[in-house]
């Protein structure tokens, strides 16, 4: 008689032992890939509870299906729908019927459709939101701030080009919400003296504040100077703001830590003091794009103030530098685009002995004899950006060099008249940078084995870097294993063997751009595809590289977000097939000038996350083929096409689309041959 198989009344399980407290901490470690927690949630019944009880913050990327996420996450605390561009008054209904007081932090920013109304509905029903970012609002008036109002609990508020939000509306969210610590209402255009004024009276606990860009003057600085928590405050661009206002002031914020004085054209070191006065524990100062300046002859002030209405700049000299002295703890200073002195980057090497963070990115005036004085005077340095500063030579790398040896990170695009040689002294000097942009320089291999050194780089840019070749690069691929981030734009002497070596010693690379590395073919992409950690790739003028190892990408490489395949002839439907099936997370494209027809093109209708695609000069598509891709591809967001089809294309097509929260841009550029990169440079130094 056949023996019957006994099975018994309950099948024991392993992960029975697990407590939800031990379940928790396995899921906190599954954050850098969003599919993991889904792969996990699938392991089990029990497993799936417990991944929609842990899980507190949630992107989703359609708004259609916001009902059904909600439900199977009741305990999401933190909403982000910045993927989401139509949210209407019914979604906002439906989150607040969900999520009620369990919601804390809702992310508006990118979206629209929605009203007053449902902003009311919204707060009315979460009352326990301490977070709201409406930034992009432009449609919202001040009965929508009146309804963010009532959220009695709010700490933190964006309100970034809500342009339409006038005074009155900013009363009501100071009245209202006298627990907010952060506040943006930059570009609002709206809001002036009054309505910040009230916010500064009102809310007493602002810690940040940004006014950029508001038409205020200095009627309400006296209240903001009272806040007795300010640290951070964003005046970036306040035409109002004058020296002759600021000198009435008596009083400056003690426990100001960041200012952001920026594009504030009308203001010098004269109003600079008056605002700062008794801000002792003063951290970070922003003078970016200042004030304008005459220089010395009549003559050259006429034709100064010319360049200055483009350009305004602010003049860094002995008199800035002497108000300097009153910020013993000046940690940070950034002084992008302005005029700076030989003697005013002296002073200020003497006054900042607390310095740590130096921006000199696009001045004027600066020199080997200023720089070179000021970093020797700054050994505890820890980030520089000289950017465009054209006069300096190797002498000023080797004083930066030699003193800031601690540099983390060194950006120094475009200082053209450095030698070649000179970048030698960085690796062998300067051993734990981690970010170091060399873009536009004369580097060669012998300074990149050197630079080799830095073990802790993350970041490096060599973008139209004519010198370099693979033998310098495979140095850096074989000692730079924690590179996270790789430019190499048009450096035309680059090959698939040294790219071989970046993604070989280098496999948590997350960012590669080989644009117009005409070298470069398949296998390269082939390479890469084994960095499983990759999201950003740049490959547009590529001609060798085709459909096969776009494949390849596709497949190994599961985090891509952003691919640009611009002008790579050989990439066809081919490529745009496994694309579509295994890069679910890809959010841009750009297909310009590719074989890619209208079947590659609806093909990526099945990636839900794709938003922002750029379609130029695309022989293979015809119009009815667009449009079918067009209206399957429910997620896109902006869509960048040829000007020739909008006459080809249904008017009802386009309202249909933009009623989704889609924006159209239109070009018409004619196709232009690619220059040789010598050329190419050459060209673009004519036009500066």
């Amino acid at each position: 008689m056949k023996k019957q198989k006994l099975v018994p009344e309950s099948i024991f399980s392993p992960f029975d032992l697990l407590s939800e407290e031990i379940v928790f901490i396995i899921l906190d470690f599954l954050d850098e890939n969003p599919l993991d927690k889904k792969s996990f949630s699938l392991v089990c019944k029990p497993f799936y509870a417990i991944e929609s009880r842990h899980r507190k913050f949630l992107k989703p990327i359609r708004s259609e299906h916001l009902t059904k996420v909600l439900k199977r996450y009741p305990y999401v605390s933190d909403l982000d729908l910045s993927l989401c561009p139509r949210i209407a008054d019914v979604s906002l209904g439906v989150i607040s019927g969900h999520c009620r007081e369990m919601l804390r932090s809702i992310n508006l920013s990118k979206s629209r459709f929605f009203s007053h109304v449902g902003l009311s509905n919204l707060v009315l029903n979460c009352a326990n939101l301490v977070e709201i970012n409406l930034s992009n609002a432009t449609e919202l008036k001040d009965m929508a701030a009146a309804a963010i109002a009532e959220a009695k609990n709010l700490e933190r508020l964006w309100l970034v080009r809500c342009k339409s939000v006038t005074d009155i509306g900013v009363g009501c969210i100071a009245v209202g919400c006298r627990k907010l610590r952060f506040l943006s209402l930059k570009w609002c255009l709206g809001v002036g003296d009054l309505g910040v004024g009230l916010i500064a009276v009102k809310c007493k606990d602002i810690q940040s504040l940004d006014l950029s860009y508001l038409p205020i003057t200095s009627k309400c600085l006296p209240q903001i100077l009272e806040l007795q928590h300010l640290e951070d405050l964003v005046l970036e661009g306040c035409f109002g703001l004058d020296d002759d206002s600021l000198s009435v002031l008596k009083f400056g914020c003690k426990s100001l830590e960041t200012l952001d004085m920026s594009s504030c054209q009308n203001v010098s070191h004269v109003g600079l003091s008056s605002l700062t006065t008794d801000a002792k524990c003063l951290r970070q100062l922003i003078l970016s794009y200042g004030s304008q300046v005459s220089l010395f002859s009549s003559f050259l002030s006429a034709l100064f103030s010319i360049v200055t209405y483009y350009l305004p700049i602010f003049q860094v000299d002995l008199a800035l530098a002497n108000s300097l002295r009153k910020f013993p703890t000046l940690q940070s200073l950034k002084l992008d685009g302005c005029q700076v002195t030989c003697s005013g980057l002296n002073a200020v090497g003497n006054c900042c002995v607390s310095l740590r963070e130096l921006s000199l990115s696009k001045c004027v005036g600066v020199t080997d004899d200023g720089l070179s004085s000021l970093v020797t005077k700054h050994k505890n340095l820890k980030n520089l950006d000289i950017t465009c500063c054209r006069k300096i030579t190797h002498i000023s790398l080797a004083h930066i060099t030699k003193s800031c040896t601690s540099l983390v990170s060194l950006k120094m695009e475009s200082c053209t008249l450095i030698a070649a040689e000179a970048f030698v002294l960085i690796g062998q000097r300067c051993p734990f940078l981690e970010e170091l942009d060399l873009t536009d320089n004369e580097i060669d291999d012998e300074g990149l084995k050197s630079i080799s050194r830095c073990s802790q780089l993350s970041s490096l840019k060599l973008g139209i870097c004519l010198n370099i070749t693979d033998k310098g690069l495979t140095q850096i691929g074989i000692f730079c294993s924690k590179l996270r981030e790789i430019d190499l734009y048009r450096s035309a002497g680059i090959t698939d063997s040294s790219i071989l070596m970046i993604a070989r010693g280098c496999p948590g690379i997350e960012m590669i751009s080989i644009a117009y590395c005409t070298l470069i073919s398949d296998r390269s992409l082939m390479a890469l595809s084994k960095c499983s950690q990759l999201n950003t790739l740049e490959i547009r003028g590529c001609p060798l590289v085709t459909s096969l190892g776009l494949a390849a990408i596709a497949v190994g490489c599961k985090q891509l977000a952003k691919l640009d395949i611009k002008k790579c002839p050989n990439i066809d439907d081919g490529g745009m097939i496994p694309l579509a099936h295994f890069s679910q997370n890809l959010k841009q494209i750009n297909l310009s000038y590719t074989s890619v027809t209208d079947v590659g093109l609806l093909s990526l209708a099945s990636i839900s996350c794709l938003q922002t695609m750029t379609v130029l000069h695309q022989e293979g598509l015809t119009p009815s083929g667009l449009a079918a891709a067009l209206l399957a591809c429910g997620g896109l967001t902006k869509l960048k096409l040829q000007l020739s089809f909008k006459s080809l294309l249904p008017r009802c097509l386009f309202e249909h689309l933009e009623a989704r929260g889609c924006i159209f841009q239109w070009r018409d550029k004619t196709f232009r041959a690619e220059l040789d990169p010598k050329c190419w440079k050459l060209q673009l130094e004519d036009t500066e």
